[in-house]
């Protein structure tokens, strides 16, 4: 049995779905060696509430107390064919830097022979009229320690001490959980289908089983792939397990796992995202 692909350039002929890469990696940095320099009101964030990998950027910003220093729109959650727009309407808006009416226009102006898929967040600089980033990894860091002469905040997401523990926890829980949704609920056919579930399912119960003992993934304190995991965890049980057919289990079964994420979200300001 099998079914129409999403997104048909990202459909292996077995039926699995490959996530395309992102396309534009610039880094904005302290200083002006990438020739990107942190800057209050240089750089604007384009994100949708629905997506999770746009969440991530939205949580550190939050977090990080930059709300004044990178200014942030919202775009339409309803997704057509054209790709994400911008409307006005309860929690999204018209695009008030640059007026685009798709977000695909910022791609265009990034790379006028852009032909994959136009996707959240973007990290806009207002001075090179361009994209900066698209990938919601580089953008967590650069928000986590590059823009923290305009901060009070002292949070650090990524300490020196943890870095090769944080980059191997990120890589499993990407692969099983926060894309393995994605591989489950996208696969069109059914062999595929039934792997990504099982292997989505055992990484939940062997983190299930890693928080017993743990408040966060890496003791006391919450680092960067905590909200990794969150921003999928936070979507699991009204959307993953009955739309992406995730439905062995909820996270409402799993004591820790359960517990971890109500934690997570009582952090200040989390809610609100």
């Amino acid at each position: 049995m099998t079914a129409t692909p999403q997104f048909p350039d990202e459909q292996s002929e077995e039926g699995e779905f490959r996530r395309q890469g992102d396309a534009f990696r610039g880094w904005v940095t302290a200083d002006d060696r990438s020739g990107y320099p942190a800057a209050k009101g240089r750089y604007h964030l384009y994100v949708s509430w629905a997506c999770p990998w746009a969440h991530r950027t939205i949580i550190v910003r939050r977090l990080k107390k930059l709300e004044d220093v990178i200014g942030m729109t919202v775009v339409d959650p309803i997704r057509d064919e054209q790709g994400w727009a911008f409307r006005e309407g309860p929690g999204h808006s018209l695009d008030p830097i640059n007026g685009f009416q798709r977000l695909s226009e910022a791609y265009r102006a990034t790379d006028p022979l852009y032909a994959g898929r136009v996707t959240v967040p973007v990290l806009w600089d207002r001075e090179t009229r361009r994209i900066v980033s698209n990938s919601d990894d580089d953008l967590m860091r650069m928000f986590n320690r590059e823009f923290n002469r305009f901060t009070n905040s002292a949070l650090d997401l990524y300490p020196s001490g943890l870095q090769r523990e944080i980059d191997a926890l990120n890589t499993f829980v990407y692969e099983t959980i926060n894309n393995g949704v994605y591989r489950a609920g996208f696969a069109t056919a059914q062999r595929p289908y039934e792997r990504e579930v099982r292997n989505l399912f055992e990484a939940l119960d062997r983190l299930d089983a890693r928080l017993r003992d743990h408040r966060y993934l890496f003791g006391p304190r919450v680092v960067e792939t905590d909200w990794r995991l969150f921003v999928t965890l936070v979507r699991f049980d009204a959307v993953y397990h009955g739309h992406f057919k995730c439905n062995i289990r909820r996270i409402v079964d799993y004591p820790n796992l359960f517990g971890y994420l109500k934690d997570l979200y009582q952090v200040d300001g989390i809610a609100e995202t």
